[in-house]
């Protein structure tokens, strides 16, 4: 085995990147440092059990409240992987958001960890983008509301708001488009994005390091 780890690591340098992920020199820190980690094992728990619920559901306004209670009601452990995806995007928001506290108090945002920062605030709106064009995807008389009323306070914005509103809904109401759109968006446009940002802030936590718990001076 050993061999044939040195044969894979002349051709992929898998060995340094072992070491620099999981053999890096951290600082003494609290729980509260594993709230990131919490973070992206509920996004991870998001895309899994996310997947799965695509399976059955269906994103036209005929189906997509009756497929959503088939997987409640009949599928089996339907219920309990609909579930962790709807809890999961609640817990998703409230750590995320404590994740960013926690930088903000330890003032972790600073030199050399701007860009870490900022990767982590558009983290957190892409995680308000997947709990705002989930919402709407049970079809039910709460979503739709609750969707009418998000998106006429996006279109309430000064001179582009009509537009965004438009944009937002497909036409003037909320349709058939308006769920195929939010559907689209939730399960392809925010995932890739999510992807590709959680890539970049998790190279730039490994490169930068993890900051100090901060010390009173005596």
């Amino acid at each position: 085995m050993a061999r044939i780890g040195s044969w894979i690591d002349e051709r992929t340098g898998w060995q340094k990147v072992w070491q620099a992920v999981f053999l890096r020199q951290i600082p003494k820190v609290n729980w509260f440092y594993t709230l990131g980690s919490a973070s992206l094992f509920v996004a991870v728990n998001q895309i899994v059990t996310g997947i799965l619920l695509t399976i059955y559901y269906v994103p036209t306004p005929d189906h997509a409240y009756d497929s959503v209670q088939y997987i409640t009601t009949q599928l089996p452990l339907g219920w309990y992987i609909r579930g962790l995806h709807h809890w999961g995007a609640s817990a998703m928001v409230v750590l995320v958001v404590l994740h960013m506290l926690r930088v903000i108090l330890y003032a972790a945002y600073k030199f050399p960890r701007e860009v870490t920062w900022l990767t982590g605030v558009v983290l957190l709106l892409v995680t308000i983008g997947f709990g705002f064009t989930g919402y709407l995807l049970p079809w039910d008389q709460k979503a739709y509301w609750a969707t009418t009323v998000g998106t006429s306070i996006a279109g309430s914005a000064p001179l582009v708001g009509e537009w965004i509103l438009r944009v937002m809904r497909g036409g003037d109401q909320l349709s058939a488009i308006t769920l195929a759109r939010f559907f689209g968006v939730h399960v392809w446009v925010l995932p890739i994005t999510l992807l590709a940002i959680v890539g970049i802030h998790l190279y730039l936590v490994i490169r930068n390091g993890i900051s100090a718990v901060p010390h009173k001076e005596d």
